[in-house]
């Protein structure tokens, strides 16, 4: 591609971010290409999304077969992929019911509207949701009321109401923040955006057990440290709780755009019409779920992740 076809066709894309002026046009395991062949070892990896590396063979093959089947039946009926995945999510979250969707703002939302559904029905109206300082949920209006990012104090006003912050690790915070409009709290294990903060095993089994002891629900963003990123495939694992709610994302679809809104049988309780979306649980989509899970979630997969470092590497061609 010479330099000015490439700033011809560039041009036109809306600049939402500051890229370098390179193309990408192939990648491997743990490298990617430009258009001018230069190989660089990549440690982005897709913005945290290709837990297998880049064009993993079982990923390449999931989609090719799908694709020759059935790519898009629309939301309206079932098909066998979105069955399988929302199978294999809810047994391993131990949670009951599972909405496949996009990506993980799109989760998030869900979730948002999910507990401010369960807050009217089960707990007189109340709709706030408290979450933690510098914590990151999406970019939608809601998830980014719902994050604690101060670059975003002054974004897109008004914001979306019904979001209390506290600090992490602040359980006194936490307790004052509580009310009678408290409907949730919600959380990320380990906050990324901020600069990799994480929450301690025994603060969170204290959040689980002060949310219960106020009949509030307890909703966490795994959306960055889910599909075995800590070595366990979820990280609510290491605590040994059980939250109400779980949000997915990034991982799930090993760099495809597949996310999941998760909850328990007494959390669940959207009606008829009360969420959508046109691609939600595709099943090219949701077959490479499948796939996913199934590499990610084998023992030896996870204890060479917990042993350390695992970089997916296929020799550069």
């Amino acid at each position: 591609m010479s330099d000015a076809l490439r700033h011809d066709e560039l041009r036109h894309v809306m600049k939402v971010a500051d890229r370098p002026p390179v193309v990408m046009v192939k990648g491997r395991g743990s490298w990617l290409w430009d258009a001018d062949g230069k190989r660089y070892l990549d440690f982005v990896q897709g913005w945290a999304v290709n837990c297998l590396g880049h064009a993993a063979p079982v990923i390449v093959e999931a989609l090719a077969d799908q694709a020759r089947r059935l790519i898009n039946p629309s939301p309206a009926f079932y098909n066998e992929p979105m069955a399988a995945l929302a199978t294999r999510v809810a047994r391993s979250t131990g949670l009951a019911e599972v909405y496949l969707c996009n990506s993980g703002a799109e989760a998030n939302e869900g979730a948002i509207k999910l507990a401010r559904k369960w807050g009217a029905r089960h707990r007189g109206g109340a709709f706030e949701i408290v979450t933690l300082d510098h914590a990151f949920h999406g970019r939608t209006l809601s998830t980014m009321a719902a994050s604690g990012k101060p670059a975003w104090d002054t974004l897109f006003e008004p914001k979306v109401p019904g979001f209390p912050k506290i600090p992490m690790g602040d359980l006194d915070a936490l307790r004052r923040a509580m009310t009678a409009r408290t409907a949730a709290v919600m959380l990320e294990p380990i906050q990324g955006e901020a600069g990799v903060f994480a929450a301690t095993d025994a603060w969170l089994r204290e959040v689980r057990r002060v949310t219960r002891e106020a009949g509030v629900l307890l909703i966490l963003d795994e959306i960055q440290t889910g599909i075995g990123r800590t070595g366990r495939l979820y990280a609510f694992e290491h605590a040994g709780i059980e939250p109400d709610v779980v949000t997915l994302g990034k991982g799930l679809g090993g760099g495809v755009p597949i996310a999941a809104l998760v909850a328990s049988a007494g959390a669940s309780c959207f009606e008829f019409g009360d969420q959508g979306g046109t691609f939600g649980g595709n099943p090219l989509m949701a077959v490479v779920g499948c796939a996913v899970l199934d590499t990610v979630g084998a023992p030896e997969f996870l204890e060479a992740v917990a042993a350390g470092p695992l970089l997916h590497w296929f020799p550069p061609s």
